[in-house]
């Protein structure tokens, strides 16, 4: 009679007492939650240059730690995964999967769901059922040849429920990565994914539901118990969670024992699920769903969870699902034919089903094929799925390798087809106007102004009002609202709060939104500046690009970045980090436009100044050179408001100047006096320095302190005033600093040069942006006779060496 080995004990002694402490369940624990870490991550990073997701180097991860690589050792399996150790290891896997599980559930916005416009629904459909078909017929061949004993049923619906799955937040990372999250496209793909994801639950429950051993009778039971405990939360939990979110107002912590509660809650309904016998995952799905979306409560929850969870916890569930994936079980022909039957199978159904729908609601061929290959995302979800049929004894070691290495290709796959296939364009208004200073006068001045939070939005609007000019040319304002995706899962609820017409708000119900809404609202019907509101979601490493390619899709003449310090209570101003330093460099580096860097010290104050309350204050420092000819043509369009005072002083150049420069800055001192010169209220002054060297230069500009803005160029031709300029220039870096005591806002403009940016050359005036999406239609209605031009999208196309 063989004897069962003996249950590890938690902790040992230490290798001092002669004990190894890879026998013991928590040190081997640790160890095997350090390696997942480890592998996961550098493949993660490895595969970065491919613009993979996360999810593909964690599946890959957990197949290199199992049989199929480094477990071929028996040394390596018996000391690091040895059989003993899988209970442990799976429970916490599981543990791990059931509150990531609560997370997805609280991302998905039913509300939203049953929003979801009939193209996206019928879209969804049929991405689901035609896999489904061709996966039930896929089974019939399985069932042939490699899994001869599974039962029939359960068999079916597990085959056509792996097939049809859309991975909902794998599909928004790879969105995110091209530029295509917040797009026509890009909402389309999420809405249908979100309805195909919550079908697929309801399909997995059928299927566990079928895969018990019992009768019929008994699988019946479970579906409707499932369907009552379903009813239940509704009926009562939720009302609960709603009590708890009420009583956690904005701007107050969320009490520790509603916190203690709700995650009580979510293990008590796993519980209930498991013993059910649909999978204790289900519970915790089922209440991250009904918890209310509204106000910080579920923020918080994501807050406390999530790091822990899906840094730790989760990678577990990988190299889980790694260890029963063996490749070397697949061999000889017949499997080599059943893996390419099965990816077959599964793009045909999710490719076809889904072009043809499009087709079908009118979208464009390019679109149509995009969206096919972007449903086709493979993910966690899949992973649950196979693994819940592995543990059920419907799919054996065989078809559960070839299942997993279905979905890692139908996932590796989309990116780089997708950044083949998806080049959408259309001839449109050559981009001309690349600078405030282009001559053109009456012509209409497009303004991209980004900030990172609503603390910036007031000191912009007062900018944008003061500078809106009172001639023929108006301005439009592009308010980009710069939101950062990071790795972290809950990133990619941003994707239902980004709303529908494009505004860059959150959740409705959050009172900062309202703020904000408020402020543009109020601004666009009292001033004459058209404001567009977008929102560029993407990871601060790339998040230039949506930048730049906003600003050539909408022919901005400048861009406004805010400076990557903001200003403290203590009139002291504190980075935000060097990622957002390099953002501002990069723009400054590769715009096809002019850029201006707003150094905020609140302009007006903290709210929104009314166009007949303006009273400002303007000091142009001019030098000389390209920049601060810009940062001059900039501040003449300020001068033409009634509530604007400006004054130029203009410092005699220390450093020689080219004939041609000289000449060209008199032209544009002169132009200034002109244009300015019908002003007959004093509110406009000119006045000439002679200070030459460093100390007189800061004597004097140290005596402008009381100015509200100070417009600078970036690069005058000056020796520096600090000893370490920033990417605000040798002048700007001062106005900037603590050194100089003031309450003024500054402006540091850098004039496009495509010479002096050769990165910028790629946009091209005859290029063919992106095909303008609804907003951009709208955008176009409303800009009436004074636009005659239209607007092109916000999307980007993904292949970086495209022409936008």
């Amino acid at each position: 009679m063989m004897k069962c080995p003996a249950p590890m004990k938690a902790t040992s002694q230490g290798a001092f007492q002669g004990e190894n402490p890879l026998d013991f369940a928590l040190p081997l624990a640790i160890l095997q939650i350090c390696l997942v870490v480890v592998v996961t991550r550098g493949l993660a990073y490895l595969l970065r240059p491919l613009r993979q997701p996360r999810v593909i180097a964690e599946i890959i991860g957990g197949i290199l730690l199992g049989p199929s690589a480094l477990g071929r050792s028996s040394k390596f399996l018996q000391h690091v995964f040895p059989p003993k150790s899988m209970t442990v290891l799976d429970t916490l896997a599981n543990l791990g999967l059931l509150f990531f599980l609560f997370l997805v559930g609280l991302e998905l916005d039913i509300s939203a769901i049953r929003r979801t416009g009939k193209k996206a629904l019928a879209i969804a459909l049929a991405g689901i059922s035609a896999p489904f078909a061709l996966g039930i017929g896929t089974s019939f061949a399985f069932r042939a040849t490699i899994v001869k004993g599974a039962p029939q049923a359960p068999f079916l619906v597990f085959m056509g429920v792996a097939l049809s799955i859309t991975a909902f937040p794998v599909l928004a990372r790879i969105l995110a990565e091209l530029k295509l999250l917040t797009t026509d496209l890009g909402r389309m793909a999420m809405s249908a994914a979100a309805v195909n994801d919550v079908a697929a639950w309801i399909l997995l429950a059928l299927a566990i539901a079928l895969s018990g051993s019992g009768s019929p009778i008994i699988s019946l039971w479970v579906l409707l118990t499932a369907a009552g405990f379903v009813v239940a939360i509704w009926l009562f939990l939720r009302p609960v969670l709603a009590w708890m979110a009420r009583r956690s107002p904005d701007g107050e912590p969320v009490k520790e024992v509603y916190i203690c509660a709700t995650l009580a809650i979510v293990l008590a309904a796993g519980f209930v699920t498991d013993t059910i016998g649909i999978h204790a995952l289900f519970g915790a799905f089922v209440v991250g769903i009904v918890v209310p979306k509204d106000g910080p409560f579920a923020g918080v929850l994501i807050e406390k969870v999530e790091d822990l969870i899906t840094g730790l916890f989760l990678p577990l569930y990988f190299v889980s699902s790694g260890l029963k994936t063996n490749v070397a079980t697949i061999r000889g022909a017949k499997s080599w034919g059943l893996l390419v039957l099965v990816i077959v199978n599964a793009c045909l159904g999710k490719i076809g089903g889904t072009v043809i729908t499009s087709l079908i609601v009118k979208i464009p061929v390019r679109e149509a094929v995009t969206l096919g290959f972007l449903m086709n995302t493979k993910g966690l979800v899949e992973l649950i799925v196979l693994n819940i049929g592995k543990d059920r004894k419907v799919l054996n070691d065989e078809s559960f390798a070839i299942m997993v290495l279905m979905a890692l290709f139908t996932t590796f796959i989309t990116t780089p087809i997708v950044m083949a296939v998806y080049k959408p364009a259309r001839p449109a208004v050559p981009y001309k106007r690349r600078t405030v200073d282009s001559g053109d006068a009456d012509g209409e001045l497009r303004v991209l102004a980004c900030f990172h939070t609503n603390r910036n939005i007031p000191t912009l609007l007062n900018l944008v009002e003061s500078s809106r000019g009172t001639g023929r040319g108006r301005l439009v304002m592009y308010a980009m609202h710069l939101v950062e995706l990071s790795e972290r899962s809950s990133a990619i609820s941003l994707v239902h709060r980004a709303r529908r017409n494009g505004r860059p708000f959150f959740n409705s119900g959050d009172k900062q939104t309202e703020q904000m809404v408020v402020a543009f609202d109020a601004f666009q019907q009292l001033s004459s500046v058209r404001v567009r509101p977008m929102t560029a979601i993407s990871d601060l490493d790339t998040i230039h690009r949506d930048i730049i390619d906003s600003a050539a899709a909408k022919r901005a003449a400048i861009v406004v970045m805010p400076y990557h310090k903001t200003l403290h209570h203590d009139g002291a101003f504190q980075s935000l980090g060097s990622e957002y330093h390099a953002i501002n460099k990069r723009v400054l580096r590769e715009a096809p436009c002019s850029v201006a860097v707003l150094v905020d010290r609140g302009l007006g104050g903290h709210a929104q100044v009314s166009a007949k309350n303006v009273a400002f204050s303007v000091a142009v420092l001019f030098f000389g050179g390209p920049d601060d000819r810009e940062a001059l043509a900039y501040a003449t369009r300020m001068a033409e408001h009634p509530g604007v005072a400006v004054t130029l002083e203009r410092f005699r150049p220390s450093r020689a100047h080219s004939d041609e420069e000289n000449a060209a800055d008199e032209a544009a001192v002169e132009a200034f006096k002109s244009k300015v010169g019908i002003v007959k209220d004093g509110s406009v002054r000119f006045e000439e320095r002679e200070a030459t060297t460093r100390e007189e230069l800061l004597q004097t500009i140290n005596s402008m302190s009381m100015f509200s803005v100070f417009v600078v160029g970036r690069m005058p031709p000056t020796a520096p005033l600090v000893e370490k300029p920033d990417e605000l220039g040798p002048v700007g870096s001062y106005l900037a600093s603590p050194e100089f005591k003031t309450s003024a806002s500054v402006l540091v403009i850098k004039r496009y040069d495509p010479a002096a940016n050769p990165a910028s050359k790629r946009y091209d005036p005859k290029a063919r942006p992106p095909a303008a999406t609804e907003e951009d239609e709208l955008d176009e209605a409303t800009a009436g006779a004074g636009a005659s031009s239209s607007v092109v999208p916000v999307a980007r196309s993904p292949t970086s060496n495209d022409v936008v």
